[in-house]
């Protein structure tokens, strides 16, 4: 049903690349609801540990598709398809809260994994939307702007909030504000992602740390520490501290506390359940 994404499960990822290399990937209303619908996918298939977003072509994605929000059709393409009732899914752990459930707040609260493997370009929304994942590779000619002031726009779509945490307010502020490129050596000094690697070299390495996760450690475990890192940034020390309690009394209770103890033990390579719906 995918028009302007493409979805892949390979045992232990899922790859979901934004596809309209013509115009740069550039987001559409039927793009992000393709996306949506893809990650519900990723989400609820139990061989999938972790999932890689990345653009095809030259780059990661240009933004907001400029036609698109002018309403323009002269590309020949249903940028507008959002409310076809085949891509409705909501993906995202409802365990998360509220707070998670605002525009693309939910891609924080996604039971899994999500990384971003930055190629080329990644501008505005799409810079938005890669800051919302949980990590960052970056190819070697990846480049980020978010060209929000120079649009007449404001930090969209919770910027303001991710963006201070992971760089501090006066970087923070620093990319905001100022309309200059930021390479991807720039982007691994500031913070802005966790690796940088040859092109060439980029989604092998996303899908291989993928795969890493996947041989030693228990997907309900990573399912259970995203949430807590990201509900935690909202918490006073207090209630963060009285929440990791709970969870880890919890954690005693699982197979999979059981079975890591039992692989360590026994020198071998744990062997955890997947999860899904």
């Amino acid at each position: 049903m995918y028009e302007q994404i493409r979805l892949e499960i390979a045992d232990p990822v899922a790859t979901i690349t934004l596809a309209r290399p013509a115009r740069l990937n550039a987001l559409t209303e039927r793009m992000l609801a393709e996306l949506r619908h893809a990650l519900a996918e990723a989400e609820a298939e139990p061989s999938v540990v972790g999932i890689v977003l990345t653009g095809e072509g030259r780059g990661f994605s240009a933004g907001m598709d400029a036609a698109a929000l002018q309403g323009d059709s002269s590309a020949g393409e249903d940028t507008q398809g959002a409310g076809d009732p085949a891509l409705r899914a909501s993906p995202g752990d409802p365990q998360a809260g509220s707070a998670f459930g605002v525009t693309y707040g939910y891609l924080l609260s996604l039971r899994k994994p999500l990384l971003a493997a930055v190629n080329g370009p990644c501008a505005g929304l799409s810079m938005v939307i890669a800051l919302l994942c949980d990590l960052r590779f970056a190819g070697e000619s990846a480049v980020f702007r978010s060209a929000f002031g120079q649009r007449g726009l404001v930090a969209e779509h919770g910027s303001s909030w991710i963006l201070p945490r992971l760089l501090g307010p006066a970087k923070a502020l620093d990319l905001l504000w100022h309309p200059r490129k930021i390479t991807a050596a720039e982007a691994l000094q500031l913070g802005l992602v966790n690796r940088v690697v040859p092109d060439a070299e980029l989604l092998d390495a996303a899908r291989g740390y993928i795969a890493e996760l996947a041989a030693a450690s228990s997907p309900a475990s990573l399912r259970v520490m995203k949430q807590q890192v990201y509900r935690a940034l909202m918490q006073p020390l207090d209630e963060a501290m009285k929440e990791a309690n709970r969870l880890m009394s919890e954690s005693f209770e699982r197979p999979d506390f059981k079975e890591g103890v039992a692989s360590f033990v026994e020198g071998r390579p744990p062997k955890f359940p997947r999860i899904g719906n």
